[in-house]
């Protein structure tokens, strides 16, 4: 086993620079902090890939957790990256927009995408839910620039398929949605609505203000 530590740096799915450190010096304990803008992973040299991916991942999830604590949502420039990535990991770095952000103005969905312009804003009611379900609608934004003209066709629902938790996400958008009517006057046509939308909202070929994801 070799006596110095090895460092491998990488981009998260979440956005965030990554640096694992393998110690031979470190034989039983995992930590980690946020340092020069990144999350640095201190691990034991001895675990195997498998044992790092595990201990990374929630070491990156609680590191998180505390920023968001503290700092408030992940800024604009960090939401680029993490749609960056994920274009890159589940639309071979199709859809490359140009720009991704937060905004206040979207109270009846979740996520929209301007064709024209290839840019994508995501409401902030998603800013405190879970990476995933955040992750969900801006891979159902970036396939809408993937296929401008497919609306919520065959192909558009076949790039959305890559996406792993597309389903678990979709159900916790649904359980959002449905809790947030349920404050309201009862609908009876309300969830056969939402079911019939596939969570989705009206595609404007215009581009002004297309592939919503309601």
């Amino acid at each position: 086993m070799a006596n110095t530590s090895t460092e491998r740096e990488f981009m998260h799915r979440d956005g965030l620079r990554v640096r694992v450190v393998r110690s031979p010096r470190r034989t039983r304990t995992v930590s980690a902090a946020w340092r020069g803008g990144m999350v640095v992973v201190s691990i034991p040299a001895r675990l195997s890939s498998g044992e790092e991916a595990v201990y990374v991942e929630d070491m990156v999830r609680k590191i998180q957790r505390k920023r968001t604590a503290v700092s408030g949502p992940i800024p604009d420039e960090q939401l680029m990256a993490r749609a960056t990535e994920l274009n890159r990991r589940y639309l071979r770095g199709l859809a490359d927009p140009t720009s991704v952000r937060w905004v206040r103005n979207q109270n009846s969905r979740w996520g929209s995408a301007s064709l024209r312009e290839k840019t994508i804003r995501l409401s902030h009611r998603l800013m405190k839910m879970p990476a995933y379900v955040q992750d969900y609608v801006l891979v159902h934004e970036l396939a809408h620039l993937v296929e401008p003209l497919d609306g919520h066709g065959q192909r558009f629902k076949a790039w959305l398929a890559c996406y792993p938790r597309g389903a678990e996400a979709s159900a916790f958008l649904a359980g959002v949605s449905f809790a947030g009517h349920a404050e309201q006057e009862p609908d009876p046509d309300w969830l056969e609505a939402l079911e019939e939308s596939d969570l989705g909202g009206d595609f404007d070929e215009s581009g002004a203000d297309a592939g919503s994801l309601a």
